[in-house]
Order: C-alpha cells, then sequence, then structure tokens
C-alpha cells in the first residue's frame, strides 16, 4: 500500500470537512471497544481528530426545536439516575444540571456532573415550563410560548347623513394669481 496519497494530501482538506454540532462531553468512564481504536483504513482517510464515540453520536446530546407554539429541548441524560438531574429556570434561561458523586468502577474512581443551559425566546410563557424524564433515560423539556395577538380589530363606522352637499357653491370665481420674480 501506498502512502503517497496520505503525504500528498491537500492539508486544507480537514478544514473543508464538516464537523458535527454535537458536544461529546459526557463519555467519561466509558470503555473503550477494540474498534474505537485507530485502525490501518483511518489512517488513508484522516478524520482530523480522534472521535472514540463515534457510534455514540446521537447519545449524550441535545435537541431544540422551535415552532410557533413551543420550544423543545430533548437531552439524553441516561448516565445519570433521576434523583441527580435538576431543572430549573433563572429568568428566561433554563438551566439542566446532573451530578453524581464519585463512584468506583472497575478502572477506579469516576464522578460525572454537566451543567446546560438553554436561552429561551422572550415569548415563553415560563410559568408553564415542563419537564418529562422518560424510562430510557431522555430528558424532554416543553416551553410553551404566547401565541400572538392577532392585532387588527374591526369595527363598524357608521355613516352619518349631513344633509349638505360636500362643494359648496362659491359665489367668487375669480382666482387671484401671483408672479413671482
Amino acid at each position: 500500500m501506498s502512502l503517497v496519497p496520505l503525504i500528498f494530501r491537500d492539508w486544507w482538506d480537514d478544514w473543508d470537512r464538516e464537523r458535527p454540532s454535537r458536544l461529546l462531553d459526557q463519555h467519561f468512564g466509558n470503555v473503550l471497544n477494540r474498534d474505537d481504536l485507530i485502525n490501518a483504513s483511518s489512517l488513508i482517510r484522516p478524520t482530523g481528530y480522534f472521535r472514540p464515540w463515534r457510534h455514540q453520536l446521537n447519545r449524550g446530546t441535545s435537541n431544540i426545536t422551535a415552532v410557533d407554539d413551543k420550544v423543545q429541548v430533548v437531552l439524553d441524560v441516561q448516565q445519570f439516575a433521576p434523583n441527580e438531574i435538576s431543572v430549573r429556570t433563572v429568568d428566561n434561561v433554563v438551566i439542566v444540571e446532573g451530578k453524581h458523586d464519585e463512584k468506583r468502577d472497575e478502572h477506579g474512581y469516576i464522578s460525572r456532573h454537566f451543567v446546560r443551559k438553554y436561552l429561551l425566546p422572550k415569548d415563553v410563557i415560563m410559568s408553564e415550563i415542563t419537564s418529562a424524564l422518560s424510562s430510557d433515560g431522555i430528558l424532554t423539556i416543553n416551553a410553551p410560548k404566547q401565541l400572538p395577538q392577532d392585532s387588527r380589530t374591526e369595527r363598524e363606522i357608521p355613516i352619518i347623513q349631513t344633509g349638505s352637499p360636500a362643494i359648496k357653491p362659491s359665489t367668487e370665481t375669480n382666482i387671484k394669481i401671483e408672479q413671482v420674480n
């Protein structure tokens, strides 16, 4: 196998490569599998950085959906027990926090802690925000929005009959024109 493609590749390729927008910061303490280690095919197609959790790209991430009537945040918190998770609001920010103390496992001690903050639009009804945790560790936060009031108001305008003409006949028909020098 030749190393020519690897040596003479355009080093700007790494900048053009699409980077994922999801954070992978909640996987501390997970055991690496043999497939997570660098293999020969990864040297031919360099990815720009080491990503051992490629099989868990959809875990530990959050999805935010804003539609006309609500904002919804869906967050994977499966590595935390329900009593280790808290959801609170400060002004127009929802703060999700998960924390558990040090635990001993087969590799040593491990502790996890995360804080996520979500800035909500001003039209969200803060007192009606709800959160629900599914049995598989998916936290869903729903923040309903105030529906926009119809700014058009309609009213009937009555017509008053005056009984007189709008243009009154004038007795003076001469119009004086001044010249400006």
